[in-house]
This record gives C-alpha cells, sequence and structure tokens, in this order.
C-alpha cells in the first residue's frame, strides 16, 4: 500500500508571536551618486566638465536586529549599524576628454534605519515581505581630501522586500532594499584648496543612492 503524503515539519512555529526578538545582520551594498551640473552659461568663464560615477564598488554592512511585533502583519524595526563602502567619480570635458584619474569617495556610514515592516501568509517555513522607512547616516569618513566636500549627515528613505526563511534554531532572511538619499550632499564652499575648485565649481547638487542586499539572522 503506498504510503500517505506527510507534510512538511513546520519550524518555530511561535516565532512571529513573540511580542520582542533580537538579531544580527551582515550585507552587501553598492553606493552610487546622482550628480546635478550646473548650466554652463552660470560657470563664469570656467570650462563645462561633467562628473560620473565609473563604477560599483562592493561595499559591506554590518549591524543588529531589533523588531517589535505591533500585530500579524506588522513589526517595527530598528537597524542600527555601520556600514562601508567608496563611490569613483571620473570627470569628462566638454570635448569629452577624462580625467587621468578618478576621485575615490570612501564612505563610512553610522546609521540607524527605523523600518516597517509588512509581512504575507507564511507558505510552511517562508514567508514574502515588504519593508520601508528612513534611515539617518552620518558619514565618518567624509574627507577634503576627497577632491570635493561632502555633508556627513544625510537623510535616505528606504524600500525593499524579502523572504523570511524559518529554520530549525533560527529565522534567516534575505532581503534587498533601496536607499535614496533626500539632502543634498555637496558643501559648495569647497575642500579650499584652489585645484579643487574645477571639481566642486561645475556641480550643483549631489544626491545618494545604495543598494543593498542584506541576510538576517534573528
Amino acid at each position: 500500500m503506498a504510503q500517505p503524503s506527510q507534510q512538511r515539519a513546520l519550524n518555530l512555529p511561535s516565532f512571529d508571536a513573540k511580542p520582542l526578538h533580537f538579531g544580527f545582520y551582515i550585507g552587501f551594498n553598492v553606493m552610487d551618486f546622482h550628480v546635478k551640473h550646473k548650466n554652463p552659461d552660470d560657470l563664469e568663464g570656467a570650462e563645462a566638465r561633467y562628473a560620473e560615477v565609473t563604477s560599483l564598488t562592493p561595499g559591506i554592512n554590518l549591524g543588529m536586529v531589533s523588531s517589535l511585533r505591533l500585530n500579524k502583519r506588522f513589526n517595527l524595526r530598528v537597524l542600527p549599524g555601520i556600514s562601508f563602502g567608496q563611490r569613483d567619480l571620473l570627470f569628462v570635458d566638454s570635448q569629452g576628454v577624462k580625467d587621468d584619474r578618478a576621485l575615490e569617495v570612501k564612505s563610512t556610514y553610522l546609521e540607524m534605519p527605523i523600518l516597517l515592516k509588512y509581512s504575507g501568509n507564511r507558505i510552511t517555513n517562508a514567508k514574502p515581505y515588504f519593508i520601508g522607512g528612513v534611515n539617518p547616516r552620518f558619514d565618518l569618513a567624509k574627507s577634503k581630501k576627497d577632491g570635493i566636500y561632502l555633508n556627513s549627515f544625510d537623510t535616505y528613505l528606504e524600500l525593499g522586500a524579502g523572504i523570511d526563511s524559518y529554520l530549525t534554531y533560527f529565522r534567516f532572511t534575505t532581503e534587498l532594499k533601496l536607499s535614496v538619499g533626500m539632502l543634498n550632499v555637496l558643501n559648495p564652499a569647497g575642500t579650499g584648496e584652489p585645484e579643487d575648485l574645477l571639481y566642486t565649481h561645475v556641480m550643483d547638487k549631489i544626491t545618494s543612492r545604495i543598494f543593498v542586499l542584506t541576510f538576517y539572522f534573528e
């Protein structure tokens, strides 16, 4: 006689009922800039130049997880952490001639994401979700040696999605998230070095974008 099919074991069946739980995460990021240039007619005789991010350099995120259950669908998550990354800005003149080297703008962010998580229905040991919120970041690595001088503080809007996987002893989560800076981080005063004016002078606004793939252990 054929054996009846057995349902997969349900791991951590009471995990989502906990009012508060903690964990940690590790993630990988790529950082980007969106540069708005000044009108060439407003450059007061200076040469028109254009900046572009030449490559996306992988960085790393590390932090802690604290999650508060609001109801069956919603959790409030606070994720203090630190992230490291780099953006390479290459300047090109109006004739298409590129600089010999790109400006390496390195960042070390202290961050405090405050996010609202909306969970779908659990399907055995997996559950999809969406997440969104704000993330204030303070850059500890800002330096006038970068060639351009950026403000250290920025506030990011974050939106992402992921899948919770319920294992035998813990919940493992994979999440993909977009983080968009809301402030102009370009300091118009520049570095104070005359040779750096040709960088700052041609730009009107710089905003940040960060793409993050995160793995949570809770």
